[in-house]
């Protein structure tokens, strides 16, 4: 896959990227159908194949679980440049440290100590991305918490490369293109409100990442054609705007991997050749 710039953070990335809460929680998901966590070996497996197939972005959070613990542990066996998504502001643990209740807290003393632990799990010496796991009040955690200016404290002194929102709100999505240096947004077929994030963050030079792109494993027809590929359909929708990045993908499944990995290199096949093609049509 090309790789492509991640806004103005230097950051380059695929535009298909790996979610990984599949590595580390199955309780309280929203998924289609129930799983169990992979092996360590399933994990790595899928790894090898991701970068395989020109996936460079890595997706994971404290709140999947046990997801950014597992993932640095496999990614000291399966060393490549990553570009690593984590996030701060929720946890998913119960009193054991198993997967629990969703707490948030976005407070300056709960953002530095999660930086802290997760540069330890994955194993490096400075965060590529970190972004704000909103609640859903974004525009107050951006403008009354602590949580922002001590993720910009924290790359000011060399911690954290890229500070940005996965939020719910276009409101928070567009605050974040103002403050941040990029933004998560959830877009597909069915989910089209965020749209206006995306065409600001481009206008803006900011990059940003596509959740849900896929609708979480629930998409199913999105067009009225009878021969309309679901998948192709809503990876269409999105990379029709060129300010999207990349999408995330969270699986399990190697088949499931290599298929959408397929689909993202054809629609970017597609949009080059639309691309190069569009000047002749004036002369």
């Amino acid at each position: 896959m090309e790789l492509r710039p991640l806004g103005a953070t230097g950051l380059q990335v695929s535009p298909l990227g790996l979610g990984t809460v599949k590595f580390g929680r199955n309780q309280g998901v929203k998924y289609p159908r129930p799983f169990e966590l992979p092996s360590d070996r399933e994990a790595l497996d899928l790894l090898e194949l991701a970068w395989d197939l020109g996936i460079n972005l890595l997706d994971t959070a404290p709140a999947y679980g046990v997801s950014e613990e597992r993932l640095g542990r496999l990614l000291r066996r399966c060393r490549r440049d990553w570009v690593i998504v984590t996030k701060v502001g929720e946890e998913f643990i119960d009193q054991e440290g198993h997967d629990g209740v969703s707490r948030f807290d976005f407070s300056a003393a709960a953002t530095r100590a999660s930086v802290e632990r997760s540069l330890r799990r994955l194993g490096v010496e400075t965060l590529d991305a970190v972004l704000i796991h909103s609640s859903g009040d974004d525009l107050a955690i951006l403008e009354r918490e602590d949580v922002l200016p001590t993720l910009l404290e924290l790359q000011q002194a060399g911690w954290v490369r890229a500070v940005g929102l996965s939020g719910k709100t276009v409101a928070g999505g567009l605050r974040a293109v103002e403050c941040c240096d990029l933004a998560m947004v959830t877009y597909n077929p069915r989910q089209r409100e965020e749209l206006p994030v995306i065409r600001a963050a481009r206008a803006a030079g900011k990059g940003v990442l596509i959740k849900k792109g896929l609708l979480g494993g629930h998409l199913d027809r999105v067009t009225a054609a009878d021969d309309a590929d679901p998948v192709l359909a809503a990876l269409r929708l999105i990379y029709a705007e060129p300010g999207a990045s990349s999408v995330l993908v969270g699986t399990l499944n190697p088949a499931h991997l290599r298929a959408n990995a397929a689909a993202v290199e054809q629609v970017c096949d597609e949009h080059r050749l639309a691309t190069a093609e569009a000047p002749r049509q004036w002369l």
